[in-house]
């Protein structure tokens, strides 16, 4: 598939995003982070930030994206509007929460089940978002059981590297950046799999599946429909070559897992705010090249049709 620059910001920003105010919404009410205002001001704040400039994103890949707002009608049978749903219905106990901590100081009670319910409306946002392409059964790379696994470890994986950052400002965590170490673990040996998966797996459908031919012996296509590329084999037909796979994947490998596992440790040992800094950017980076290779990885059955011999 094509990767549209303003998904792939989309599913990295709003990941971010849903995954720090999941974290937040849960932490504040627990007392596991600062009660102090300030921290609530900027960590609400980023999370809102880039939630919503995720979603405002996503609108800019659309033909016609003053009719966004119809896809929200569609929740009965789409999961693309199902997260629409969702994260329009995150910011309305995250808003109260947010009024609650920073204008009375309140963190429990109703206004900290305010920020639990923002924080499991928010995990619902990000699930939507990896069902949106695990429900896609005509494309091989997306319709598995690791797509929607990994969506929430890196949004959660974004999510505690800016709170180990953001609380460094006032306070010296322990427990954040262990939590972050063991999810980025998690988070990289998901994605592992999920390379394995699809370097061993073999697709489903052929040429010879496609047309029922193939009890007559080797199918192939006579010719290509078509003399010039067009708008299928400009969005389903993108090809990646193996050699820049195997380089974008180990930049995403060593961006978005190991520089980030060893800055957090540096955090951890040293109290440096700085190595966190380097974590969140380092992550940031691998998670963009990450997300590009999601949609450069995957093929749409349609190709067939266009002289894949498998897809």
């Amino acid at each position: 598939m094509h990767p549209a620059l303003s998904i792939i910001f989309f599913s990295t920003a709003s990941g971010a995003g849903f995954g720090l105010l999941l974290l937040t919404g849960i932490a504040a009410p627990l007392g596991l982070v600062p009660q102090n205002a300030g921290f609530g001001l900027v960590s609400l704040a980023v999370a809102v930030l880039l939630a919503v400039a995720g979603l405002l994103s996503s609108t800019l890949h659309l033909g016609r994206p003053e009719r966004a707002w119809r896809a929200f009608s569609q929740w009965r049978t789409s999961w693309l509007s199902r997260e629409g749903v969702f994260s329009m219905l995150t910011f309305v106990p995250a808003t109260i929460f947010g009024v609650g901590w920073l204008l009375f100081g309140q963190t429990g009670g109703f206004v900290g089940l305010c920020g639990i319910l923002a924080a499991m409306l928010a995990a619902a946002t990000i699930f939507c978002t990896g069902m949106i392409y695990a429900s896609l059964k005509p494309i091989r790379q997306w319709h598995n059981g690791w797509v929607v696994p990994n969506y929430l470890l890196l949004g959660l994986t974004a999510g505690l590297l800016l709170l180990d950052l953001i609380v460094r400002f006032w306070a010296a965590p322990v427990g954040i950046p262990v939590v972050t170490l063991v999810v980025v673990l998690v988070a990289w040996w998901f994605k592992e799999r999920y390379w394995r998966f699809l370097d061993s797996s073999t697709a489903p459908s052929t040429i010879a599946s496609a047309t029922g031919l193939g009890r007559r012996g080797k199918v192939r296509m006579l010719e290509p429909p078509n003399t010039e590329e067009n708008y299928l084999l400009k969005e389903m037909g993108f090809h990646i070559a193996r050699k820049h796979r195997v380089r974008l994947r180990f930049v995403a490998r060593v961006a978005a897992f190991v520089v980030p596992l060893l800055a957090t440790l540096v955090a951890l040992i040293a109290a440096s705010a700085l190595a966190a800094a380097v974590a969140v950017l380092s992550a940031a980076l691998g998670l963009v090249v990450e997300r590009w290779l999601f949609f450069a990885e995957a093929k749409h059955t349609v190709m067939l049709y266009y002289g894949a011999e498998t897809v």
